[in-house]
């Protein structure tokens, strides 16, 4: 997802995205839901999905991610907002935590974010619509696999992290500092529920859950966006992997013109992306641990729904 995002800042990338991206799937449900174009700017909602279809049971990491048995259907792992200005050419990222309490689609019962994804993509765009006033406009869906094969098809990210970084239940293991990382390291961090430090010779749970996650991964996003345009400017005759990669690894609703969006989304390859973290605490609904939209939120909701201004965070770069 990051490096469909960052694919923009790549010289004659979107010529050859107009051949090359005509065979990204469509998903034709999602359409009715999304709402009508928005006067000055326009917001994609980027889906990770924790499906299991298709993964390999040969693969290093298969019983890391799980087989379609053992968890079936699809869930949001990721779920993020990013909007385009159409007049100042800007892009602003946002992210949703998977287990944010809310009420699903229009309707009067409530239960985690992710869940209403599991009805559908087009169930999710009407629930972020529905209770936070944020019109989606276009939908973007890419799998495990499809993450890890984006991360591979650019020679790996740069994750730094300032202590020793371990999950034993997913396999991950990081040390002190900077490091490249796979597609399957890479996938492995950005997932991390049970995510542990070492902090003066002992190890420590991190403790904000899904906080802690979602705060990683719109960082790793930054870091992939870096990384995917560095990459295509010193490899240039590389670019149809990479694109392929895309294209094999990503859905997306019937009107989304992919070289069109590409090419807007050349401040994320500049690395000059805004990134705005919603504040949230962690609650307890109906014997669930969740979590909860806090007072501040609302500016950066206001903003993504085109009711207010640009929250004053820094572009992230």
């Amino acid at each position: 997802m990051a490096a469909l995002i960052a694919l923009g800042g790549a010289a004659g990338l979107v010529r050859g995205a107009k051949s090359q991206m005509t065979g990204v799937e469509r998903i034709a449900e999602v359409a009715e839901d999304l709402s009508p174009a928005s006067m000055g700017f326009e917001n994609y909602l980027l889906v990770g999905s924790d499906s299991r279809e298709g993964i390999d049971p040969t693969a290093a990491d298969f019983d890391v991610i799980g087989s379609v048995g053992e968890v079936g259907g699809q869930r949001s792992d990721t779920i993020m907002v990013l909007r385009y200005d159409t007049t100042t050419k800007s892009a602003a990222l946002m992210s949703f935590p998977r287990d944010l309490w809310v009420t699903i689609g229009n309707g009067e019962k409530h239960n985690r974010i992710n869940s209403a994804y599991n009805l559908g993509p087009g169930m999710l765009a009407r629930t972020i619509t529905a209770n936070f006033g944020i019109p989606i406009h276009h939908y973007l869906e890419v799998n495990f696999q499809g993450f890890k094969d984006l991360v591979d098809a650019v020679g790996g990210v740069q994750i730094c992290t300032p202590y020793q970084v371990r999950d034993r239940q997913i396999g991950l293991r990081l040390r002190r500092g900077c490091q490249q990382v796979s597609g399957m390291r890479a996938l492995r961090y950005a997932r991390s529920r049970h995510y542990e430090q070492r902090i003066d010779g002992k190890w420590q749970l991190e403790g904000t859950g899904d906080i802690g996650r979602s705060n990683r991964q719109r960082d790793f996003v930054a870091m992939m966006l870096k990384q995917t345009a560095k990459h295509a400017s010193a490899n240039p005759f590389g670019m149809g992997d990479i694109i392929s990669s895309i294209t094999k690894a990503i859905h997306a609703d019937p009107a989304l013109d992919m070289p069109t969006f590409i090419k807007r989304m050349k401040p994320a390859a500049d690395g000059s992306i805004a990134s705005y973290p919603l504040e949230i605490y962690q609650d307890t609904e109906a014997g669930m641990a969740v979590v909860k939209l806090g007072g501040a939120s609302q500016q950066v909701i206001d903003f993504f729904n085109g009711s207010g201004p640009a929250p004053g965070a820094a572009p992230v770069g």
